[in-house]
C-alpha cells in the first residue's frame, strides 16, 4: 500500500519545446520567463521560446538575472516585474536554479518578500501563479519537484520553500535543449540526477514505486555518464540523461533526499566560490556511503547490483573516477575549521536518511572524511 502524488503534466521528447505556447496558453496569456544571465540568450533558446509563445497568443516578459544559487533579492525583483507586467503564468527556462527561482516567484507573488517563505511549507495557497518548467540541463529534476532552494540574503539562510504549491503545472522536457551543454556541466548535473536515484532507493520514505524508478534511473545514468565522459555527446546520451534526471526528480518529489543534499546546501552558503551542486554531492558521496553501508545493508547491496557491482561505495567511487569528478573539499580551499560552520548551517529534516542517528557527530565525520 502506498500513496504517490506527482501532479505535474510531463511532456517529454525532442522537439517538444514547440508545444510551449499551447501548454502556457491553457493557464494564461501573459507570462514572465525566468532564466539566468546569458546562457538562454546566447544559445538562442530564449528567442525561440518567445517566438513560440507569441505565435500562441501569449505575451512574454523576461527576467534574466538569476544567479547560480537563487537569492531572495533576485526573486523579489522578478516578483515586482511579474506584478508590473500583469503576469498570469511563470515560465522557468534553464537549469535547476532558474526553475527554482521561477517557482519561488510563483508562490511569492502575493507576499511582500520571498525571504519570509524560505524554510516554509506551502500548500493550497490561493494567490500562487502556475508554473511551466522547461529544463535545459539534465540533473536537478526541478521540473517535477515541489521545492525551490533560495538563499535569504537578509538572514544569510539557504533553505527550501516546499509544498504542493511549488509543483509546476507542466514540465516541457525537450532533451535537444541539452545538446549544447558543455560536457563538464552535463557530468556535474548528471551526478545530481544519479544522487537522486540512489537516495530515492535508500531514503526512509522510499516506497516500491520509488525503488522501481531508482533501479531504472541508476541502470540508465551510469553508462550514459561514462559515455559522455568518453566524448559521446550524441542525441541518445542526452536523451537518456534527460529521462534519468526526470525519474530522479519524481523521486525527490515523492521520497525526498538524504543527508548529502542537506550537507551540500550548507557548503553552498559559504562566502567563497564553491563547487557546483552536483560536484559538491560527488565530494560527499564516498564518505556518506561508507556510513550508509553499515546500516542499509540490503538496500545498499541492491543499488550496487544496479551498478553491476557488489559494494556500493566502491562502485560509486569507480563511477566518479571514470567521469572525472574526483576533487575533494580541500581542493576548493575548505579545511577542518570550516566544518563546524557547515554543520551549523544545515537545515531541513534529517530523519529521511537511512542512518538511524543522522546527527551532528555523523555530519561532521562525513565532512571531515571528504576533505
Amino acid at each position: 500500500m502506498f500513496d504517490f502524488h506527482v501532479p505535474t503534466r510531463i511532456v517529454f521528447g525532442r522537439g517538444r519545446l514547440e508545444e510551449l505556447g499551447a501548454h502556457t496558453r491553457v493557464w494564461g496569456d501573459r507570462a514572465l520567463i525566468v532564466c539566468g544571465h546569458s546562457a538562454m540568450r546566447t544559445s538562442g533558446v530564449l528567442a525561440r521560446a518567445q517566438e513560440i509563445l507569441s505565435a500562441a497568443g501569449v505575451k512574454a516578459d523576461v527576467y534574466d538575472r538569476v544567479s547560480a544559487n537563487p537569492r531572495s533579492n533576485e526573486v523579489d525583483a522578478a516578483i515586482r516585474q511579474a506584478r508590473a507586467f500583469g503576469a498570469r503564468v511563470v515560465i522557468g527556462l534553464g537549469g535547476g536554479s532558474a526553475l527554482d527561482a521561477a517557482k519561488a516567484v510563483a508562490v511569492g507573488i502575493g507576499h511582500e518578500s520571498v525571504a519570509g517563505l524560505v524554510g516554509r511549507t506551502l500548500d493550497h495557497s490561493s494567490d500562487s501563479l502556475p508554473v511551466i518548467a522547461v529544463p535545459t540541463t539534465a540533473g536537478s529534476g526541478a521540473e517535477v519537484t515541489k521545492g525551490a532552494i533560495v538563499t535569504d540574503v537578509v538572514r544569510d539562510f539557504k533553505s527550501g520553500i516546499r509544498g504542493d504549491d511549488l509543483f509546476p503545472k507542466v514540465a516541457v522536457v525537450d532533451p535537444s535543449l541539452t545538446d549544447t551543454l558543455p560536457s563538464r556541466v552535463a557530468l556535474e548535473s548528471g551526478f545530481d540526477a544519479m544522487a537522486h536515484a540512489i537516495e530515492g532507493f535508500l531514503a526512509r520514505r522510499s516506497g516500491e514505486m520509488n525503488k522501481a524508478l531508482s533501479e531504472r534511473a541508476v541502470e540508465l545514468l551510469a553508462p550514459a555518464l561514462r559515455r559522455l565522459a568518453a566524448g559521446d555527446t550524441g542525441a541518445d546520451v542526452r536523451d537518456t540523461m534527460a529521462f534519468g534526471a526526470l525519474m530522479g526528480g519524481i523521486n525527490v518529489a515523492t521520497a525526498s533526499t538524504c543527508l548529502p543534499h542537506r550537507m551540500q546546501q550548507a557548503i553552498g552558503t559559504a562566502e567563497r566560490v564553491g563547487p557546483s551542486h552536483g560536484y559538491g554531492l560527488a565530494m560527499l558521496y564516498p564518505a556518506w556511503l561508507e556510513s550508509v553501508e553499515q546500516v542499509a545493508g540490503d538496500d545498499a547491496k541492491a543499488v550496487a547490483r544496479f551498478l553491476g557491482a557488489t559494494d556500493l561505495r566502491h562502485a560509486v567511487q569507480s563511477l566518479l573516477q571514470d567521469i572525472g569528478l574526483t576533487q575533494r573539499l580541500s581542493d576548493y580551499g575548505y579545511a577542518a575549521e570550516d566544518i563546524h560552520g557547515f554543520a551549523d548551517r544545515i537545515t531541513g529534516n534529517l530523519d529521511n536518511d537511512p542512518h538511524p542517528e543522522p546527527g551532528r557527530l555523523l555530519i561532521e565525520s562525513i565532512y571531515m572524511r571528504s576533505l
